[in-house]
């Protein structure tokens, strides 16, 4: 996988957990912080900030490590990987996060379109 895709995939990852636990975690404590994205073992030099309660941090660095450590030089999408490297519960987990998230991200983005035409 290249640098490039690498990147891509850590902010989108983060962004469908963002999202996720923004509506359904937002009595939870959440801490902010900051990772510095690291592929093969060479810094990227860029950073990705968040605010996420406890469980959907462990999510995405659980996620995270394992996009690190994805062995495919063309990374397919993760649902079609001949071998998966995530656990059972923690795919599950992802998936409903996952389609949680694409939901109300395609929403959003319908959302601005028609506000952007109501002002045309």
């Amino acid at each position: 996988m290249s640098e490039e895709k690498f990147r891509n995939d850590a902010k989108t990852v983060l962004k469908f957990i963002q999202v996720y636990c923004d509506e359904k975690h937002k009595e939870s404590e959440k801490e902010s912080k900051t990772v510095e994205l690291v592929y093969k073992e060479k810094n990227l030099n860029e950073k990705i900030y968040f605010k996420l309660c406890k469980n959907c941090e462990n999510t995405f660095f659980y996620s995270y490590k394992k996009l690190q450590e994805c062995p495919h030089e063309k990374k397919p999408r993760c649902r079609k990987c001949p071998n998966p490297c995530y656990e059972r519960d923690k795919w599950k987990e992802l998936a409903r996060i996952m389609r949680f998230s694409g939901l109300r991200l395609g929403l959003i983005k319908i959302k601005k379109v028609f506000k952007i035409s109501n002002f045309s």
